[in-house]
């Protein structure tokens, strides 16, 4: 029989199923979106089980807890709270696949909330002090422990070297051309403990040396010198050495022996160093988010981590990035590979010896954001894709594929190499005390990388550098990039490569190759890079500085303080609406039908252009302060439509150059209140570019000229024509003109060489040259030596 209970009951039934259901789901959604909190103290023990109230002691154990919550299926956001305090790691954390978040689950590692926690990668040092002698103190430390640093109270104290640490004094903080001379080396009891930092000839980067021992006649030997992409010899004054007990002379030196296990110290007067607190870094690296291209990391935030005391690397510097001029160590305080949507923000990054965060190979939409960064050994945000998702690679200035075999297909081999990726927001000052050929944002190998909002000062190179045209598409906006190029040479506060497939050492056979194949300068460089709303400022290079092959650049609405803007060989740049305060435009050796484009840009002086006889699309439309250097630009064939202005600017003084007046209409004044850093915390830190006084820049007067057997000769008498040359300083004898019945000419010289030494004596000006010529004219035969295609050539004349 059917009664009406049942009736009704079998009605309700779907729905009630389905509520119970829907139920079941909500629960289990609920669970998974509730935050598992694991918490880390010094109070805790790693046998806690890390609640609130049975906190772990490690961050070891921590990670350890996370493993275990991965392993059970847990699909509930984790975050492992850190208490207030400094947490000694003996190794590395590591983040792999396994633990990885979700979107709307990430995996946060952070500090507890207004704390501060550093996570340190130095052991502290027990030690029991006796004196030695003069003034020196002696410990004995474990046995078989080694250390690059030592610090006494949290100040870092100078190995012993020679000359002695001058916080005044650049580069290195003092150098000495006699650092290796005989007679020192002689008073070293065991020369191979010592290390040998140089920049090199050029003054485009540096270089480390371990000695290694002497040689049969005497002299030292030397391991290392690998972290510069452009071998040179040392260069001959910029120079020091370092742990060499025999130098250990001056106050805050050390010394450690390691074949006693002896650490010597010579504190400041009066100061007992058994009342001082030590430590030495023992690891490269404090978090790494390991994954791959075929399993990333997914979905993990660091969040108000203080990272601090890691060790130097120096002397592992030496992959090369392509063609550029650096070399890498792919790591860093904290090292992100393989990875998507994983952040670094509000952290800090104080005290290291090498590189602060490096992001390599396969990673996408990684965020470096609003960090502190100084006072590091390296280089502070690394952005390094694979060589091996690059086509038709090549790895020294030198070095070149053969045009048959060439990949002409556009565009990377694979995605092992960062994309989407943004640092933003990040105070970076200090850099590089090490290592020279560093920046505050390298790019090499990458995509659509975003660098915005930072501020970056007290640098030895370049503040934010780009290797080469590896895939482009990059936007480089409302950064503030000052102090810069303050220990190297011929540099930019913005500085990049492009040697590209396309590039070719030999400048006679790029010119051939990019006229058969002009779709291959595009080939790597695929996307425009924007460089937009900057403040740069350079005394020491340019403020922008576009080198070898730079192609694929869209440049505008940038301040430049000081250096001016250069663009040397390259296609496809685009460069208009910007102020270059005091100085103007750098044009050097450009290609023929380059498509560059210069307009309607304020310049305060003349285009300082070097070896440039096609001047791209157009030269044109741009705002002089001077009617005699716009006149000197007419007659060099552009500036036909170039207007004068009366430069009236909004408050020099304070640095906002907005245009006043009658502002032309192809000029739109932008914002110049917004670069550099924005975050609150950074801000009330962060410093200014000193303000430069307007100059009223005169027309450069002619250079002398030296005539002799059909070739003409000038002095090399600025930066630019150093840079085109690739010369080591502002020095030689640039030949500007030869006929073509010249006896030079049939010597082998050729237009644009750059006599350097002639008959065996130093060629600094052309006086130095025609002194020369004249004494030994009654000679049939000359040597010479020139600089070509930056390299050096000997080259017999025969008059």
């Amino acid at each position: 029989m059917i009664t009406f209970i049942s009736i009704i009951i079998r009605q309700a039934y779907p729905l009630l199923v389905s509520s119970c259901v829907a139920l079941c789901f909500t629960q289990a959604v609920a669970q998974s979106t509730s935050v598992q909190k694991i918490y880390v103290a010094q109070t805790g023990k790693d046998s806690n089980t890390g609640t609130s109230s049975r906190p772990f002691a490690s961050p070891h154990a921590a990670m350890k807890r996370i493993v275990a919550l991965k392993k059970s299926g847990s699909l509930a956001p984790i975050e492992m709270v850190i208490r207030q305090g400094t947490y000694r790691l003996d190794k590395p954390l590591v983040v792999t696949a396994a633990e990885s978040g979700s979107e709307n689950a990430p995996l946060t590692i952070k500090a507890e909330e207004g704390q501060q926690v550093t996570l340190s990668a130095a052991v502290a040092l027990h030690l029991t002090w006796e004196k030695y002698q003069e003034g020196i103190w002696k410990a004995q430390v474990p046995k078989a422990l080694s250390f690059q640093q030592l610090y006494a109270n949290g100040r870092l104290l100078n190995r012993a070297r020679y000359p002695n640490y001058d916080p005044t004094v650049l580069p290195f903080q003092g150098y000495a051309a006699d650092a290796l001379s005989p007679e020192r080396v002689q008073r070293w009891k065991d020369p191979t403990t010592a290390y040998v930092h140089a920049l090199h000839i050029g003054r485009w980067g540096g270089f480390h040396y371990r000695v290694s021992g002497k040689d049969q006649e005497g002299k030292l030997t030397f391991t290392g010198g690998e972290q510069n992409n452009r071998p040179s010899p040392m260069h001959e004054t910029y120079r020091y050495v370092d742990n060499v007990f025999e130098e250990l002379d001056a106050p805050q030196e050390w010394f450690l022996n390691e074949k006693t296990n002896t650490l010597y110290y010579y504190p400041e007067t009066g100061i007992d160093p058994n009342t001082e607190k030590f430590e030495a870094p023992l690891l490269e690296n404090i978090l790494t988010i390991q994954g791959s291209l075929a399993h990333p990391v997914r979905d993990v935030r660091v969040e108000g981590i203080r990272f601090t005391h890691t060790a130097p690397t120096f002397m592992k510097t030496s992959e090369p990035l392509l063609r550029s001029d650096w070399t890498i160590y792919r790591q860093g305080a904290v090292k992100i590979e393989g990875a998507e949507r994983c952040q670094v923000t509000g952290s800090d990054f104080v005290d290291l010896g090498g590189n602060a965060v490096f992001v390599s190979n396969y990673n996408r939409d990684i965020l470096i954001a609003n960090n502190l960064i100084e006072r590091i050994g390296a280089g502070a945000i690394n952005f390094v894709g694979s060589t091996n998702a690059v086509r038709s690679p090549a790895f020294r200035y030198e070095e070149f594929v053969p045009l048959a075999q060439i990949d002409s297909l556009a565009g990377p081999k694979s995605d092992d190499f960062p994309k989407d990726c943004e640092a933003s927001n990040n105070l970076i000052r200090h850099i590089g005390l090490i290592e020279k050929q560093v920046a505050g944002v390298q790019i090499s190998m990458a995509s659509a990388i975003r660098v915005l909002h930072n501020s970056i000062y007290i640098v030895p190179r370049a503040g934010i550098n780009i290797g080469d045209g590896n895939w482009g598409g990059h936007d480089i906006a409302y950064n503030d990039v000052f102090e810069t190029v303050l220990e190297t040479s011929d540099h930019g506060a913005f500085n990049s490569w492009g040697r590209d497939r396309f590039w070719h050492p030999d400048r006679e056979e790029m010119d051939k190759l990019t006229a058969i194949h002009p779709e291959w300068v595009l080939l790597d460089a695929m996307q425009p890079t924007q460089i937009r709303n900057n403040r740069f400022q350079c005394d020491h290079g340019w403020d922008i500085d576009l080198d070898d092959g730079s192609s694929n650049y869209r440049i505008y609405n940038n301040l430049c303080l000081s250096g001016g803007l250069k663009l040397r060989e390259g296609f496809y740049r685009t460069v208009y609406n910007n102020i270059l305060i005091n100085n103007g435009f750098h044009p050097h050796v450009w290609f023929k039908d380059s498509h560059d484009v210069f307009r309607n840009n304020v310049v305060m002086q003349s285009h300082a252009d070097i070896q440039v006889k096609f001047w791209g699309d157009t030269v044109n439309y741009n705002y002089y302060s001077s009617a005699a250097d716009l006149k000197k630009d007419q007659s060099k064939g552009v500036e036909a439509s170039g207007e004068v202005i009366d430069l009236h600017f909004k408050n020099a003084a304070q640095g906002d150059f907005q245009l006043l007046g009658n502002v032309p209409p192809g000029f739109q004044n932008f914002a110049m209140n917004s670069f550099g850093v924005q975050a609150p915390r950074l801000k009330k830190i962060v410093d200014m570019p000193a303000v430069p006084k307007l100059s009223s820049q005169q027309t450069m007067a002619s250079a002398t000229v030296l005539s002799w057997k059909g070739a003409q000769f000038k002095s090399i008498e600025t930066l630019g024509e150093q840079s085109a040359a690739g010369l080591p300083a502002i020095e030689g004898a640039l030949l500007v003109k030869l006929e073509a019945n010249s006896p030079l000419r049939n010597s082998g010289l050729r237009e644009n060489d750059v006599v350097v030494t002639c008959q065996h004596e130093p060629i600094k000006t052309s006086a130095d040259l025609e002194r020369i010529v004249k004494r030994d004219s009654y000679m049939s035969q000359i040597t010479v030596v020139i600089y070509r295609n930056q390299s050096k050539q000997t080259v017999l004349l025969t008059l």
